[in-house]
């Protein structure tokens, strides 16, 4: 590694870990935030990686202009995805999950966090793709994967109702990615 300390905001790529961006700095180590292993303390002895994009070390930088930085990273490799919104006709309203059973009670949760949970099964699907598209696995492998998943967001298109715009749709088997 070179001598010089990384600076918030560098972005380097670990050979287990893939691509992340180093997020603070301490002692004797980096804290650095991967797109799928999440948040690594990485020693600064570490000599490994690949620094990407080295920014230097600056003893002022502000939590802000590190938030700033890894969302720009990230969003630059599909990290983040942009805000999805829920359907205007579900705002402020109530998901109500009522068993046969008189004699059992009824679950209710916000209809917002339901769509959350539903937002962060497919963005969580889409990173697994991503991964197999990735990997070192046969083009074979990758196809039978990738089938799977397709059904999984096939299985998924019910949720559909839920969201405001149409291009946050699930889309299965029925209905190809342009």
């Amino acid at each position: 590694m070179n001598e010089e300390i990384l600076g918030v905001g560098s972005r380097v790529k670990h050979p287990a870990y893939g691509e992340g961006v180093v997020i603070g700095i301490d002692i004797a180590a980096y804290t650095c935030v991967f797109m799928t292993y999440g948040k690594k303390l990485v020693p600064k002895s570490y000599s490994e990686w690949e620094i990407i994009e080295q920014l230097p070390a600056e003893a002022n930088i502000s939590f802000t202009e590190a938030e700033k930085s890894l969302i720009r990273i990230l969003s630059s490799y599909n990290g983040l995805e942009s805000k999805v919104e829920l359907g205007d006709k579900w705002d402020g309203g109530t998901l109500v999950l009522k068993p046969q059973d008189d004699g059992l009670k009824t679950k209710e949760m916000p209809i917002d966090a339901f769509f959350h949970k539903i937002v962060m099964v497919r963005d969580r699907i889409r990173v697994m793709e991503q991964r197999i598209n990735s990997s070192k696995l046969t083009d074979e492998e990758k196809v039978n994967l990738q089938q799977y998943i397709t059904r999984i967001y096939g299985s998924l298109t019910s949720f559909n109702v839920l969201f405001r715009y149409k291009e946050d749709h699930f889309k299965g088997e029925g209905r190809h990615k342009e």
